[in-house]
């Protein structure tokens, strides 16, 4: 039981994943380490958290379809290129070893572990005035807050 609690925890936190959406011709992806798997409306669900500056922002609010993507510890590197680097300024998946593929209506990597192909059923955006302070001062004093997307899981591919 506690190995599988503590993996659930560390997936986004401590492996990290990416984030996609878009189809092969126009999309974007970054690296996330803030999200979390559960049920919603009783409905299986993978919730992700962007910030809209990030490019991959746009890309989610005007696609319905978003995929997660776990990876090997080996394809650590090309995650934190594609967390750095913007896809405004060129394409950041020709600087790693990855690999862009269909899934359903989205966009995957070959090289993934596990990808959730999800369909976006919310999205808020999260509200500093209902935070703790040390969250607002840690990360929104000069950035806006983070927009909430959660996805119904309706496909993984391993």
């Amino acid at each position: 039981m506690k190995d599988f609690i503590t993996k659930s925890f560390n997936i986004f936190d401590k492996e990290w994943a990416l984030v996609t959406a878009g189809n092969l011709g126009n999309y974007n992806t970054m690296t996330i380490s803030w999200g979390g798997l559960g049920t919603l409306w009783n409905k299986p669900v993978a919730t992700v958290y962007v910030k809209p500056i990030r490019h991959t922002h746009n890309f989610l609010d005007t696609n319905e379809y978003f995929t997660v993507s776990f990876f090997d510890e080996k394809y650590k590197k090309d995650l934190g290129v594609l967390g750095t680097l913007s896809g405004r300024d060129g394409d950041k998946v020709a600087k790693t070893s990855l690999t862009p593929v269909s899934v359903g209506d989205s966009i995957s990597f070959k090289e993934a572990k596990l990808t959730l192909l999800c369909k976006k059923i919310y999205r808020q955006d999260l509200d500093k005035s209902f935070m703790p302070d040390f969250a607002v001062e840690k990360y929104y004093i000069d950035e806006a807050e983070h927009t909430m997307y959660v996805g119904e899981v309706i496909d993984i591919k391993e």
